[in-house]
């Protein structure tokens, strides 16, 4: 097993797994520690079916269900995909299967929204377009580290409301159903600033579905996000991955954002499907 760094302040390349067969207990310690130190993994080459992604996902912890509004929600898997699941053909950009995946166009951390917030997410590329589609990624710990001392103090202990209802009204106000908003996923409280348990390094906690900061005048709370966001996705501390069929990535959503890019949905089929891993519990007491 080699490792090949991707970024200077995350990401690296792990060379020489083949997650389709047994990996032994200490190989995947290296495996995990890299995690926890990097932040993302990138595994090329892995043919891969449902089975072994969750089979390999699994190794990092339980998995969550997915959102209903997913084109395969309910099951262990979100598929980002222009593809009709029972057809194969195909879905018209105007679907409102690809309206709510245009969401995934903004800079955000996979289910931030829930009361217990994911660990990692695992992506594989099963089918990929020629150009375009790639997903980018941001080092919120570098950020972190960026910020003035005063506004870490300010930071510090802040908790902010996420929501997946807000992240989706910024492309469509009536994607989601009243029951999804105050029922299936109503707003959450996370902590502002997150700490690894492991390395104990700390990691701005934001994104599409981060709202406002609790106890803060509303405007005053989103505007200051979008400062923080600001620092987040300066160009420093961002990676844009190129697929290859093959391809598996793995990422901390504790301590990245990301985001999808556009594509030609009508020229190329695309297919990626990501397994989520859930969190060790809430970072607030509800």
């Amino acid at each position: 097993m080699e490792i090949r760094k991707l970024h200077p302040t995350f990401g690296v390349e792990v060379v020489g797994i083949d997650i389709g067969e047994p990996i032994d207990e200490p190989t995947f310690a290296r495996i995990r520690a890299a995690f926890e130190e990097h932040g993302l993994l990138l595994l090329r080459d892995q043919h891969l079916d449902d089975d072994i992604q969750v089979a390999f996902s699994e190794r990092f912890g339980p998995l969550e269900t997915t959102f209903s509004q997913n084109p395969a929600g309910g099951t262990l898997f979100a598929r980002q995909s222009n593809l009709d699941i029972k057809t194969g053909e195909t879905i018209p950009l105007e679907d409102a299967r690809m309206v709510y995946q245009r969401a995934n166009m903004l800079w955000h951390t996979d289910s931030s929204f829930k009361r217990v917030p994911s660990l990692c997410s695992l992506l594989s590329a099963r089918l990929v377009p020629p150009e375009g589609g790639n997903t980018d990624f941001a080092d919120m710990r570098a950020a972190y580290d960026a910020l003035p001392d005063e506004t870490k103090t300010r930071i510090e202990g802040q908790i902010a409301w996420h929501s997946i209802a807000h992240s989706r009204a910024q492309v469509c106000p009536d994607l989601l159903t009243e029951h999804q908003k105050s029922v299936e996923a109503p707003p959450m409280k996370q902590q502002l600033v997150r700490a690894n348990p492991v390395t104990g390094r700390k990691a701005l906690f934001i994104g599409a579905h981060c709202s406002h900061i609790d106890g803060w005048p509303e405007d005053e709370g989103r505007a200051f996000i979008r400062q923080l966001m600001e620092t987040a996705i300066k160009p420093e501390f961002c990676y844009s991955h190129q697929w290859r069929e093959g391809d598996i990535v793995v990422w901390d959503n504790r301590a990245l954002l990301h985001k999808a890019t556009p594509f030609d949905g009508r020229k190329y089929k695309r297919l990626m499907q990501r397994t989520t891993v859930a969190g060790d519990g809430p970072t607030v007491a509800h």
